[in-house]
């Protein structure tokens, strides 16, 4: 299948930026009764703000050249008492605002969370894991402006500029139009700019990815890095990847750092304009003092929201690449689901039915890994899957636990067809033991009670003990208590093995799926935990992947797969009698 690695920029849809924006904002809509009454507040301070140009020009043109300093003292009294409101209002909103964005934030993470649980393998074999955290955690944090802006200076800076718009034209309509004539240049270059633009901060976007990528992929596996002395190598392809990182940066912020200096020449044009318009043409006699003022003061309040406006779109046109990226995930089908009407799988008995059943993957649907195969599974009956590598073997153990689904045939368990039974249902009736050993950050005890966090005491234990760890986890300095990590050293390879046996063994499975389980413990101790195997393997149907062919002699049948099917089917001495596929390989294994 394709992967994309830390070294390749991801492929994404293209998408409609009114679409994207309007798919972040139903997030926020979610709290409208919040958002009315920051509305509000807003609306207070914007009408406060709107109202301080009319009540300087009074108190220049009528209390001033008046002489009336009773006014003018009653009109600074008003004057505080606004500002006083104005800081209580704006304080309000902002701390409620503040609010509504880190819940909405919340939201998007926990749902792009949920729903990445739920696609299927694919989706993380073909991207490097750091790609997906970058989205979960780097993506998401940059959506925190653009929600916050979009209430708080968004609305409030459209309602400035069209509030002082008409004030403007009320008072002199010459002026007016002397001081908004540079607008439409304005916007003519914001559109221009911001093409370019977010074209690069999507690249940006897809360069963080890639570091993220590398430094994951890097550190998940430094103990391969340091044996093969690679380091000054990964350094070399850090340096690469942190230059392309800068070099995107850099490349975006010179195109979206033009979105200032356009607003700052267009502001002074239209300044420059306001008063040679006001003196040379419609007279400076004509105009009062105090008209002037205001209207330097409108200017100000007209432009500078503008300002924050081109500021705010360059916000979007920066963020906006970060929504498509996380909306690309959400959008991301779950190939694995629970059909409509779904049934719970209780009281298994282990029967398992592969009934004509082929197989692909969706990305290469012409490349069969499985075709035509059927075979019916006793219950308690042990079946061990033997082969080449890539034959399918792992493949068939993947589709009874329905981590990929058929593309024709049917697997039924005690004749249900998985895909009609609910995915938890059918994964809690599943007991599986893979090669990869992973442990969780925790506790011992933790991580062997991880699929079934209400065993008692004494079932932990019996786990433990059923697979040979109990002894040398006693022997550990806290014992169940001790901590370890993913990658703890504290733990040899076979013992971080043989606390995911019996993790898997504690969830007392009715259906048992061992993949190479034994493959990382030395021969003296697999000798002992093959004893408990064959305790815990009784009642219970299991399938045995194994490349060692001693382990699974004693299995009640051996699949033999190759070329896409089960060429050979029986017990170990039914098929070293046929000499055939079976018998060939085991002679391989054993001859001198």
């Amino acid at each position: 299948m394709p992967v994309n690695s830390a070294r390749e920029d991801e492929l994404m849809r293209e998408v409609s930026k009114k679409d994207t924006l309007l798919r972040l904002y139903r997030y926020l809509f979610l709290y409208k009764e919040k958002l009315v009454k920051v509305g509000a507040l807003v609306l207070v301070t914007l009408a406060i703000t709107l109202v301080t140009p009319l009540m300087i020009e009074r108190a220049v043109d009528t209390y001033v050249a008046q002489s009336d300093i009773a006014g003018l003292a009653r009109l600074c009294a008003v004057g505080l008492i606004m500002f006083l409101v104005l800081t209580v209002c704006t304080r309000g909103w902002m701390r409620m605002m503040a609010d509504i964005t880190n819940q909405v934030l919340l939201n998007i993470r926990q749902e792009l969370y949920e729903h990445i649980q739920t696609l299927s393998f694919h989706f993380f074999d073909s991207r490097p894991t750091g790609k997906i955290l970058a989205r979960v955690v780097g993506d998401v944090n940059s959506l925190k402006d653009v929600l916050s802006d979009s209430v708080t200076k968004l609305l409030p800076d459209l309602l400035t500029i069209t509030g002082v718009a008409i004030i403007m034209i009320c008072k002199s309509w010459q002026l007016a139009m002397a001081a908004l004539l540079t607008l439409p240049i304005l916007c003519i270059g914001m559109f221009v700019i911001q093409i370019s633009a977010h074209k690069l901060w999507q690249i940006h976007r897809k360069k963080n990815s890639n570091l993220n990528a590398f430094i994951h992929e890097n550190f998940s596996g430094i103990r391969i890095v340091q044996s093969f002395a690679a380091e000054q190598e990964k350094e070399k392809d850090f340096d690469r990847c942190s230059w392309e990182y800068r070099q995107s940066f850099v490349n975006a912020v010179r195109i979206g750092d033009l979105f200032g200096p356009l607003v700052e020449i267009t502001w002074g044009v239209g300044g420059f304009l306001l008063y040679f318009i006001g003196i040379r043409i419609v007279g400076a006699e004509k105009i009062g003092v105090g008209t002037f003022l205001a209207f330097s003061t409108y200017l100000g309040m007209f432009w500078s929201p503008i300002r924050n406006l081109a500021s705010f779109y360059n916000k979007i046109v920066t963020n906006i690449s970060a929504a498509e990226r996380i909306f690309d995930i959400l959008d991301t089908p779950a190939e694995i689901t629970d059909r409509d009407g779904c049934k719970e799988l209780s009281c298994v008995q282990g029967e398992v039915n592969f009934s004509h059943v082929s197989f692909a993957y969706t990305d290469e649907p012409d490349r069969l890994v499985l075709e035509d195969v059927s075979f019916t599974v006793k219950p308690g009956e042990t079946i061990a899957l033997v082969g080449p590598t890539g034959a399918g073997k792992t493949t068939i153990v993947n589709l009874i636990s329905r981590f990929y689904d058929v593309c024709a045939g049917q697997v039924k368990i005690d004749g249900q067809d998985i895909r009609d039974v609910s995915l938890e249902s059918l994964r809690l009736q599943m007991g599986v033991m893979t090669q990869d050993t992973f442990l969780f950050t925790g506790t011992v005890r933790e991580n062997i009670c991880y699929g079934r966090s209400d065993a008692t005491e004494e079932e932990m234990i019996a786990a433990a003990k059923a697979v040979h760890a109990h002894s040398f986890i006693m022997e550990m300095e806290q014992g169940y208590d001790t901590k370890i990590s993913e990658r703890s050293s504290q733990l040899s390879l076979g013992q971080r093995q043989l606390i995911a046996f019996a993790r898997t063994m504690v969830s007392d499975p009715r259906i048992l799926i061992l993949d190479e389980a034994t493959s990382s413990i030395d021969t003296h101790t697999e000798q002992l935990v093959q004893a408990g195997i064959e305790a815990m393997l009784k009642n219970r149907t299991s399938f045995i992947i194994a490349h060692r062919l001693s382990t699974i002699r004693g299995a009640d049948r051996i699949f033999y797969v190759d070329d896409r099917k089960i060429l050979e089917s029986g017990t170990h001495d039914e098929l070293m009698a046929k000499r055939g596929a079976y018998y060939r390989l085991y002679q391989s294994q054993f001859e001198l």
